[in-house]
Parts: C-alpha cells; sequence; structure tokens
C-alpha cells in the first residue's frame, strides 16, 4: 500500500541546542520507511510552537535526544502503511498528533519534537522508536496518532485549508482541559490568561461548546482584540473580559460582577507565579465548581478552605485523550467553528525559511495567529 516516495527528503534537525541555534540544520536524509504500526505521510503544514525556538536554542530546557527532526503537529497526505493499518487508506489526509504513548504502557508519553516524557519508558520510546518530528517533507508515524480529516467536508465544503487545520494543534489542548471539567453548553468560564495562544484557543472551544466566557488577562488593547476576534466570527458570542491585577480580592470582584462562574480554565505561565489571579478565579467559582490546571504555574499555595467549603474540584490535565481528538474533529466537520480568518490567520515558511518560522511563532501569539511550515 504505498505511492512513489522518493529516496531522500528535507528535514530541520537540531543536532545540539545552542544560543544562537547554531545546532539547527536543514538536510536532506534518508526517507523514513514504513513499518507495521505506522505510517508514512508527506507533510503539507507542520505547526511552529510559539515557544518553539526557546526549546531550540536552551531558554527551555526541555529533555531531548538529538539528534532528532524537529516539529511538533502536522497536516498531511499518508503515502504508504503498515500491513496492520485496517482503516487508513493511501491518499488520506490525516491531522498528525504530537502526543506518541506506548503501545505497552499509556503512561509513557512523548510530544514528538518536544519533549521525552516524564519517565524512563517514554524516553526510550522517544530515543529508541519515535525520535523524529514532523518539520520535514516526510514522516513516519504511528497509525494511532495519525487522525483521519473529512477532506472533502473540511476542505471542499467547509473552506478550511491545511494550514488552517494545523491550528488543531492548539484547539485540542484547551479541548483537552475542558472536556475533562465537563464543561456545559450555557456554563459560565474564566479561562486565565487568554491573550495566549493555548488561552486564546481555549477561548475559542468554549465558545463552540456552548459557553459563556470571561477572558482574563493583563494587556488590555490584546483583550479587546481577542473579544472583536471572537464576535466577528462568531455574532452574539458570549464573551467578557476581565483585566488581571494580581490582587485576589480585586480580580475575584471583577469577575462576579458577570456572577459566579462554573469552571476555570488556567493556563498561567511560570512567569506569572506572584500573580494571586488564580485564586481570584477561584474565589468566584460557584459551590461544586470546577477547575482545570494545564499551565506552567509553579508550587503556589491554593485558597485550601474555600476549595472544600465549596467542594470545588481542581483538577491537572496534560494534553489531552485520543477520544478527545475524535470528539473533536466532529465537531470540527459539523460546522461548529468559524472559518477562514474568523478562525486562524496562519502565517506560512518554507523549511528554508525555518528560523525565520521560528522568530515569527514566538512572535505572533494570541487568539488566531499561528505559524506553519510548509515543506
Amino acid at each position: 500500500m504505498e505511492s512513489k516516495i522518493p529516496q531522500n527528503h528535507r528535514a530541520i534537525i537540531l543536532k545540539s541546542v545552542e544560543k544562537d541555534l547554531s545546532g539547527v540544520y536543514l538536510e536532506s536524509i534518508a526517507t523514513p520507511e514504513v513499518e507495521a504500526g505506522s505510517a508514512v505521510v508527506r507533510i503539507l503544514s507542520a505547526g511552529v510552537l510559539s515557544y518553539q525556538r526557546d526549546i531550540y536554542d536552551g531558554s527551555r530546557q526541555y529533555p531531548l535526544p538529538m539528534p532528532l527532526v524537529g516539529g511538533f503537529c502536522a497536516v498531511g497526505r499518508v503515502v504508504a502503511l503498515g500491513h496492520d493499518a485496517v482503516s487508513l487508506e493511501v491518499g488520506k489526509l490525516v491531522f498528525l498528533d504530537c502526543v506518541i504513548r506506548g503501545r505497552d504502557d499509556l503512561d509513557a508519553m512523548i510530544l514528538s519534537g518536544i519533549s521525552d516524557g516524564f519517565n524512563d519508558n517514554a524516553q526510550k520510546l522517544m530515543r529508541d522508536v519515535w525520535r523524529d518530528g514532523l518539520f520535514a517533507e516526510y514522516a513516519r508515524f504511528p497509525l494511532e496518532s495519525c487522525v483521519p480529516l473529512d477532506e472533502m467536508r473540511l476542505c471542499n465544503e467547509l473552506g478550511y485549508t491545511a494550514q488552517e487545520l494545523t491550528y488543531l494543534g492548539y484547539l485540542l489542548v484547551a479541548f483537552g482541559g475542558l472536556r475533562d471539567i465537563r464543561l456545559e453548553p450555557g456554563e459560565t468560564i474564566a479561562i486565565c490568561p487568554a491573550t495566549g495562544g493555548f488561552g486564546g484557543a481555549g477561548v475559542e472551544v468554549a465558545i463552540a461548546m456552548g459557553a459563556r466566557v470571561i477572558a482574563m488577562g493583563r494587556n488590555d488593547q490584546e483583550l479587546e482584540r481577542l473579544r472583536k476576534y471572537i464576535l466577528g466570527g462568531t455574532p452574539g458570542a458570549n464573551i467578557e473580559t476581565v483585566t488581571i491585577t494580581g490582587d485576589e480580592d480585586k480580580d475575584a470582584a471583577a469577575l462576579l460582577k458577570f456572577g459566579a462562574l462554573n469552571a476555570v480554565l488556567d493556563f498561567s505561565p511560570a512567569a506569572a507565579s506572584k500573580s494571586a489571579h488564580l485564586n481570584g478565579a477561584i474565589k468566584a467559582l460557584r459551590r461544586k465548581g470546577r477547575v482545570s490546571l494545564m499551565g506552567g504555574f509553579p508550587d503556589v499555595p491554593l485558597p485550601s478552605f474555600r476549595i472544600i467549603a465549596n467542594d470545588i474540584t481542581i483538577k491537572g490535565k496534560f494534553m489531552y485523550e485520543r477520544d478527545d481528538m475524535t470528539q473533536f474533529v466532529r465537531m470540527l466537520e459539523r460546522g461548529l467553528f468559524p472559518r477562514g480568518e474568523n478562525f486562524v490567520i496562519p502565517k506560512s515558511f518554507s523549511l528554508d525559511e525555518w528560523k525565520a518560522a521560528l522568530d515569527m511563532g514566538a512572535e505572533y501569539t494570541g487568539v488566531g495567529r499561528f505559524v506553519v511550515i510548509t515543506p
């Protein structure tokens, strides 16, 4: 089950972590061969994380075996399949999910091109099996990480491009957290901060799920852009904004002006460790409220008495589950999200422009903003 595949292809390879990115190279390497349990995919669009440059220049010390092909997530077309594939077909459009799990140990989980996980089995999985990511013309990927996309519906009828569909790499993370705390239509959720890439995606997803969103952030100008962007794609969407002060009582009072919250989705980075906005959001929760923690917040005191007295659920969530992906694609195919520039406005770069892509990825952030590499 193969189509014509070149013997060699081009890929962006991380050989060493260097401050000036001198350890990153664009090279011609052997095209991967299909094996049982895998597919070889022609990459059409590969997503760039907002902090991808920080990983590859050492600003963020993520554990990675080197050398490896860099990457994150991608959209591509299947060109070869292992003999054990039963539903995927050559020519199928797929989303390539960066979350790869061990088949005999689901706790062994890696993020392709980003991190080798949190235990020895995960490190072995990346080091010995799924080392290479998706900044390449071709990639070999596990069958279960190749999510089928209905090309006729998504591209021909709804008008999404491969570059736009790559934005699923951000949207899925938010959906994983929202689904984990069972967000319901009509509920009110605070998303903090909502002005970054994942927070902005969280606002889009929560609106599509029928929730009322209170977007929190420090940058008033970006909060207003977020509000207008959402309303431009979904007129009548229920969205409000609250400026984070860092004073938990003031932040709680600002939130409560819109009524008590049902839920909170938190993407707070480590840099916000001294801010008390999360505690403020927790104080604004109604009884039996829920909180999904998905950011990089270091250990900070939480209002434990209030959490206990009000039966509040605090849940940590890393990425998402496989059935989350299936459910999300169903939502997208049903037309529950905006289209075109109201969905995302990607900036595209070639493989030769990889450094510019990493630089732009760090700057072009927030709702509707996403950078891709198109091999």
